[in-house]
Formats: structure tokens, sequence, C-alpha cells
């Protein structure tokens, strides 16, 4: 299933409400799986300023396994040092990018660049974008949704049909309370955030590498590049003797001199000057029936480490595959079951998390604020101490209940020599193929061509007689021809098997998924996560998951299947 148009009777398989940053990966998610795909949008035009502008870690690499990562840091800054200053005083600079992915880097951009990107994307992958439509009404059967919408206030309804709904319309979302899925969101008294898009003159650097944070008084501040040479500072602070109101230039840029210490700094030709208040919260649930929740219509998220987005874009990718397996017949149901439960209690975990660093943000007091200006003297790295780098970069987002989770891995080595589980993100390595310098990374991202591809990491464990337990796992997956296997080997060659092989005499993929000296088997889903383990020489367990999983299937050819996509 390749295909731009959808089947008869539908006017695509999925239609996805929202054009913004989320709303397009979904879609161009979708078409790169070859799902026909429309995207249903009320705004006429791109946004004209930028919101959200970062890209983090975690979900460049999942937007590299879409193949939009590349495009997307064309047009962005990457960063790779955080500096922070408590009451004045400077703490060691934090790098950024010393986290373990191929994307360390954090790309800083635009909405608006990134929206354009996304629409270009989508439209060459033979997506459709219908603008200037409101949703009134979705209605849902077992066949398929039913979208009603409206083109300004009098227009007579129109009626689009697919198989799928993805309701991507950001926090003020019209499907979210069409399916009961509203929420009351929890509101902060007694603060304001302050921000503006200008260029800027101060006496530290202008080059877009680097960002900068601030705690002072009552008060959390930020500055950032935001792309095409200009600043976002923005003040998340007490609202005491503060205008409920957009603030002016001249305001902004009086407060940001006393936060930052610098009389000379100076804005000019200013974007985007705004106010906001703050609230939190996420749906109770991200699915009902055939229509899903991503990115913010499913939950409001707090401008606490740049997260919002971010959390929008694994939404995107999660449904996408699913869809994608459930509509070309290789997923049973619970693929497409597991998504409200990841993805929704990933959200709420963020949430509150979110919620705990506002508080300590912007409601220290003076004793908290006098606590850090003495551990700033004191403690030079306070400023990773208090911000955790790899949380900020969303490496540890993990699924530890998901109903795709199966571990067969236990006892004494596995205590020892504990790996990543089932749900986490599956490590990368170097390894050596075909003589060559390589890595994990390559070979577990559409896997051989398959788009939707799951790779089994088969680990001999530096055995020498493991070969034949782990041929019989190769052959165990055969009647799923989108399990791609892979053999790593730390001990002797393996003949027998036309499947890559990868050289790890050096241990460091047995190391890195904690299976020095121990045969096993690890399979891994097209997101990246772990979704079981289990011992080599037990490819019943694996076969009888897989059959769990995607269903009983006849054997096809890999070759044959591959080159269909």
């Amino acid at each position: 299933m390749n295909r731009a148009a959808a089947t008869q009777g539908y006017d695509a398989d999925v239609i996805v409400v929202g054009a913004g940053p989320i709303g397009l990966t979904t879609g161009n998610a979708l078409r790169h799986h070859g799902v026909s795909c429309l995207l249903l949008e009320e705004r006429t035009n791109v946004k004209a300023y930028s919101r959200a502008n970062n890209l983090w870690a975690r979900p460049q690499e999942l937007l590299a396994g879409i193949g939009l990562r590349d495009i997307l840091a064309e047009n962005a800054y990457a960063i790779d040092t955080i500096n922070f200053f408590v009451n004045g005083t400077p703490t060691t600079p934090i790098s950024i990018a010393d986290v373990a992915s191929p994307y360390p880097k954090v790309l800083y951009s635009g909405q608006d660049v990134i929206e354009r990107t996304l629409v270009a994307a989508f439209e060459a992958r033979g997506g459709r974008l219908d603008r200037g439509c409101t949703v009134i009404g979705v209605e849902q059967d077992d066949e398929g949704v039913t979208v009603v919408l409206r083109r300004g206030e009098d227009g007579p309804e129109e009626r689009r049909r697919c198989r799928y709904l993805v309701a991507a319309d950001g926090a003020k979302s019209t499907v979210r309370p069409m399916l009961g899925l509203d929420f009351e969101p929890e509101r902060f008294a007694g603060c304001m955030n302050r921000q503006v898009d200008a260029k800027l003159s101060w006496r530290r650097s202008r080059e877009p590498d680097q960002l900068w944070f601030f705690y002072y008084e009552r008060g959390f501040a930020g500055i950032l590049p935001v792309w095409g040479g200009y600043h976002r500072l923005f003040f998340l602070a007490d609202d005491s003797g503060v205008p409920d109101r957009d603030p002016t230039l001249d305001e902004i840029q009086a407060v940001a001199r006393e936060v930052t210490g610098d009389e000379t700094l100076t804005l000019s030709d200013p974007q985007w000057l705004t106010h906001s208040r703050f609230q939190y919260g996420v749906s109770p649930g991200y699915a009902r029936g055939r229509v899903f929740l991503a990115g913010d219509a499913g939950h409001l998220s707090l401008p606490i480490g740049g997260q919002g987005m971010n959390a929008g874009l694994h939404d995107a990718v999660e449904i996408a595959w699913r869809l994608a397996m459930t509509l070309r017949g290789e997923a049973a149901p619970v693929i497409l079951d597991s998504y409200d439960g990841e993805r929704g209690g990933e959200h709420a975990r963020l949430s509150a998390q979110q919620a705990r660093g506002f508080r300590w943000t912007v409601y220290r007091g003076s004793l908290t604020d006098t606590v850090l200006g003495l551990a700033a003297k004191a403690l030079p790295n306070l400023g990773s101490l208090l911000q955790g780098t790899d949380d900020m970069q969303q490496m540890g987002v993990a699924y530890p209940k998901s109903l795709l989770n199966e571990d067969r891995l236990s006892g004494l080595a596995e205590v020892l020599r504990p790996g990543p589980k089932p749900g986490e993100r599956a490590p990368d390595a170097a390894v050596m193929h075909r003589g060559e310098t390589a890595s994990l990374f390559p070979f577990l991202t559409n896997p051989d061509g398959h788009t939707t591809g799951w790779a089994l990491l088969c680990f001999d464990g530096r055995f020498a007689d493991a070969g034949a337990s782990l041929l019989a796992a190769v052959e165990a997956v055969a009647p799923w021809p989108w399990v791609r296997p892979r053999l790593v080997l730390a001990g002797p060659m393996v003949d027998g098997a036309d499947v890559p092989v990868l050289s790890d005499l050096d241990g460091r993929a047995h190391g890195a998924y904690g299976l020095e000296g121990r045969p096993a088997l690890v399979l891994v889903r097209p997101d990246g996560h772990i979704a079981f383990r289990g011992d080599a020489d037990r490819a019943d367990r694996l076969e009888s998951y897989c059959r769990k999983v995607f269903g009983a299937r006849a054997a096809g050819s890999r070759n044959g299947l591959a080159a269909a996509f």
C-alpha cells in the first residue's frame, strides 16, 4: 500500500485535522509509510511568527526515521552550550550536546520556518492539504470516520470520509471535546510570561550556537536564537505590579538589562511581543475508537525546557507507524491499542514533571533565592544539576507499561549487567559491517528499506556455539517479513543466514545492551524502542510474541516486499 489516493468510498485512509508542526509531521510520516493522507487546516496561511522553535536529540532521531530531520536542519541553528546564571553569578556552562545520540546538538529554528518546510515535504510526498475549513462534527462507525466541516461562518456543510482520524488541531482543539476527552486545566496564579522575538545587541556573543538562562529574584528568563538572525527573550516572573497586557519593546529591554546585568543590551525590529499566563493538563485519553489525539490537542504544556512541540513529535511518529501497519494488515489490534497508554502516560509524566519545575522556577521565594545564590558560588556545575541534560533532550522517554512489552530475560546475569528493557530506547553502538566501521542505528531505522520494519538483533554473547540458536531465531520470524534480523557477533562468524552480520569483537554493542556473556534476542520497534527480549535458545518465545503482536501470516519474500516500498 503506497498510494496518495484512498480506496473507493474514502477521501483518504487517514485524515489529519491541523497543519501545525505536529499535524504536518503526522501527514509526512503517513506518506513516508505509503498511507494516503488529507490534512484539514482552519488557517489559510502559515503563521507569520514563531511559537515553538527547538528540536531536541530524541525527536531528531524520530524525524530522521521518516526522512525529515535533515531538511529541517538546513534552516536551523545547532546549539551545543547552555549558560546558566543564578542571581547574576555564572555557573559552569552545560554541554547540552553531551548525549549518546547521532544528533546531540539542539536545533533552533522557527515554527513558521518549520511549517513551510514540512508543507513542502508533505506536498512533494503526494499529500493533500485543504486550508480554510473548520471541523464542526466527527461521526464514527465500524468502517471509518466521517468528518463534517464548514468554510466560513455561513458556508454549507461538507463531509470527508476516512478510515482513521488524527486530531492535531492544537490546545483549542475542536475535535477533543467531541470525543468526550476534554479536561479542565490547572492554572498557576500570580505569575506571567512576557516575551519578544527581536534583533539583539549586547556584550555577550550573538552567534546562534548557545542559550542563556537566568534565575533572578522572583523569576526565570531565557535568551534563545530564532531563525533569521533574531533572538527570543522571555521572562517568567511574579506578576506583582506588571500590567496585564502585551509588553512594549522598551519595557522588555529594561527588564532584560536588569536581569542580564548588561546595561548596553538593545532590542530592535520586534517580530512578536506577547504575554501569557500558565495552565497545564492532559486529556484523560489519547484515543476514542478510530480517532486519535496528537500534540497540543491532547495536552497543555508549560514553557519549561521547550518540551511541548517535541513531545507532540513523538505522538506524530508513534501514531503514523501504527496506522500504517494496521492498514496493511500487518498488525494485531494491540499495536494500535498501545498508542493511548503509551503517549497518554508519557504526557501525564511530563506534565507532572513540568509542573514541579515550574513551581521551583517561578515560586522560589527569597529563601530559595538566597540558597541558590550561595550554591552558585560553591557548585560551579549548578546549572546542569538544576536542568538535567538527558531529560531535556528527551532521551529518557520510555514506555515501561506498554501493551507491546515482553521481557523474558531474568536471572543473575540480568542483575549484574542490566541492559535497556522493553519500552526503553534501543541504544546505538559502534560495530563493523562488511569491513567498514558502522553503528547500530542505520540497521534499526527503516530496516532494509521497509518503512515500518522491526529490527531483530541476534546477539551471540561471545559464545562460539550460539550460531544454531541465532539461525533458528531468524527462521522463526520468517512469516513476518517486516521483521528484519541482524546478527550481532562478538564470537565466530555464523554462516547460513542471508541477513546483515554486525561484528562486535570489542563488545560495544553487547555492552550497551547488557548482553556480554549472554546470547539473546532483542526486537526493536519502528520507533527505536525495544519491544521484546529473550534468550537466544528460546526462539519459540519470540515466535509466540510475534503471533500476539502481528497475528498469523504466511511467509513472503523479504526482497519482494522491500522493493514494493
